[in-house]
């Protein structure tokens, strides 16, 4: 399935959501929302799966707007201040066969009026998920500098993300191990920045597609670690 680009409304929606983010003007906008906004996200997701196939068999891109690989746009505010009932940005996220939800290694879209980047790895994983990521480091210590030190990785992205780290090295490690940064990270992802523009172009999918590819040295070592195939 081709992709055209996401249509200039795909960001007026949301620019005008974050202007009036209830539910009545929701309610009045949601065709707008469906037409320009959900259908070419699915649109995206459909065009995606076979490239995926081309970097893993093993990620998913299922175009659904619930339970597939388009987020929701309803907020979760049991537990926050901000009572605002809509993101005001869409996400897509292409996870492992393998996993249940956003701890398993995928790439992630994310696309809010003046704010896209698109990349690949693992956010917060859980504990077990996380000392696996750590030992395999820390075991495969050539390994893991050659895989974030790869040529296309660092072109396509510079340095790994911040990687929500912790002060003090992990239980069993030594404070002066010569990776002990990346063993205090508590996430793992590359991301790169791109623009508006560049998503109402036609070409914006192998854009996307390109730097999944140059993600795959992390991916692959994230999916090693943690027993999943790549």
């Amino acid at each position: 399935m081709s992709f055209r680009g996401f249509p200039k409304d795909f960001f007026d929606f949301f620019s005008e959501l974050a202007e009036n983010n209830k539910r009545s003007w929701f309610e009045e906008n949601k065709p707008r929302y469906e037409e320009n906004v959900v259908g070419p996200c699915l649109d995206f997701i459909s065009a995606m799966g076979p490239e995926l196939k081309k970097i893993s068999p093993h990620f998913t891109a299922i175009p659904k707007k619930t339970g597939g690989s388009m987020f929701r746009i309803y907020r979760d505010t049991r537990f926050s201040k901000d009572k605002t009932p809509y993101k005001t940005n869409a996400a897509l996220h292409f996870r492992h066969a393998l996993g249940k939800d956003a701890h398993a290694p995928g790439f992630y879209l994310h696309l809010e009026p003046g704010q896209v980047f698109y990349g690949g790895g693992m956010w917060m994983p859980p504990s077990e998920a996380l000392k696996q990521i750590r030992a395999s480091i820390d075991e495969n210590q050539t390994g893991w500098k050659k895989t974030i030190n790869n040529k296309k990785l660092k072109d396509a992205f510079g340095e790994l993300g911040e990687g929500n780290p912790i002060t003090r090295p992990p239980k069993g490690y030594a404070h002066d191990h010569p990776l002990i940064e990346d063993l205090k990270r508590r996430s793992f992802f590359v991301m790169k920045h791109s623009d508006q523009k560049s998503a109402l172009r036609s070409d914006f999918l192998n854009e996307v597609t390109d730097a999944y590819r140059a993600a795959s040295p992390l991916m692959s070592f994230l999916c090693r670690s943690t027993g999943a195939s790549f």
